[in-house]
């Protein structure tokens, strides 16, 4: 019989897993339906879709730096997915370690990536009234969902506490 504790831990695992093959399979898509660098439309009014590769970190910062940096990050990144493991195996708030899952299954898609090619594909873009923002991927988006959710749930956290 599995031990509760292991199958309590399973499921935010399961997360993990489901969500970097979520985003592995929408960067396979891009690459087969999308031309790099031509916007296709889609009926969400502030998304398109745009085939970009980023060798650097968010917003592109670092982009093109060469192979070296791309490595550092990669080491970086894997370095921060440890920690992440550990939080998660540590955390005791449902709702927090349910966070860090989103998040690392969202850095797993990404440090995949830039394992495979030494580069992220990007691929939704966002532009609000003509104004371009950012290309990102799923598993971006998985990162910053996460984040968002621990700062809500520490926020809600510290006014029940008040």
């Amino acid at each position: 019989m599995v031990n509760k504790e292991v199958s309590y831990n399973l499921r935010y695992c399961l997360l993990i897993v489901f969500l970097f093959f979520t985003d592995l399979y929408s960067k396979n898509l891009a690459l087969q339906n999308l031309l790099y660098g031509q916007s296709e439309n889609t009926f969400l009014p502030i998304i398109d879709l745009l085939l970009i590769y980023n060798s650097g970190i968010a917003f592109g910062i670092f982009d093109n730096a060469g192979s070296g940096i791309s490595s550092i990050l990669l080491v970086i990144t894997m370095l921060i997915l440890i920690y992440l493991f550990w939080m998660i195996f540590n955390e005791k708030d449902i709702y927090i370690k349910t966070s860090l899952s989103i998040i690392s299954g969202g850095a797993i898609g990404n440090i995949y990536d830039r394992a495979m090619d030494g580069k992220v594909t990007d691929f939704l873009h966002l532009e609000i009234f003509n104004n371009s923002f950012f290309v990102f991927n799923l598993a971006d988006a998985f990162i910053t969902i996460g984040a968002v959710l621990i700062i809500y749930f520490e926020i809600i956290k510290k006014l029940k506490n008040e």
